[in-house]
């Protein structure tokens, strides 16, 4: 049997357990477009800029370990986008298949509509993510449609998978 999956808001002493589990999906996959990791420090910066913004960031443990990390962040600069949040979503390599990305997607969902937020849009690098697609489906996310070709990496062209999930309803 499985230990159960504890989801909690991050703090400073998750940082570099996140930032190895970034760097892994960087180096390893496609999911972000960045080639090269950020150092720690400069994972610190992104966390604590979504502190100050009030975006959250969680993070899953397996038997104590950090075993992924989600946050919420803007999806566009631009003020008429501020009831808009990007979802972000990495598991840890011997994480994988035990549960942790739905139970960090499920409450990051929950996390975000009680701040109010109204969309959540995923930016899924990679159309072969087979894997975060059927994840962002399991919760309520539909596929608005696929950019192609927009990122090179690994010495292949990669598309981008553009999903949406409404928060709460919209009223004017």
């Amino acid at each position: 049997m499985s230990a159960s999956v504890q989801v909690s808001p991050a703090v400073a002493a998750d940082v570099t357990a996140m930032s190895d589990i970034y760097a892994h999906h960087v180096l390893n996959g496609n999911g972000s477009f960045e080639e090269t990791p950020p150092s720690v420090d400069v994972m610190q910066k992104r966390w604590q800029h979504r502190e100050r913004d009030a975006y959250p960031t969680l993070v899953a443990r397996l038997e104590g370990q950090v075993a992924g990390f989600a946050y919420a962040s803007n999806y566009k600069s631009r003020s008429a986008y501020r009831y808009t949040v990007e979802d972000s979503i990495y598991v840890a390599a011997d994480a994988l298949g035990k549960g942790v990305g739905q139970a960090l997607l499920d409450e990051l969902i929950r996390v975000c509509t009680a701040k109010q937020f109204r969309q959540m849009i995923a930016v899924i690098g990679d159309s072969d993510n087979q894997a975060s697609i059927a994840l962002h489906e399991r919760c309520g996310f539909i596929l608005i449609g696929v950019a192609k070709e927009l990122g090179f990496k690994n010495n292949r062209w990669l598309d981008i998978v553009y999903m949406q999930r409404q928060l709460a309803p919209v009223s004017n």
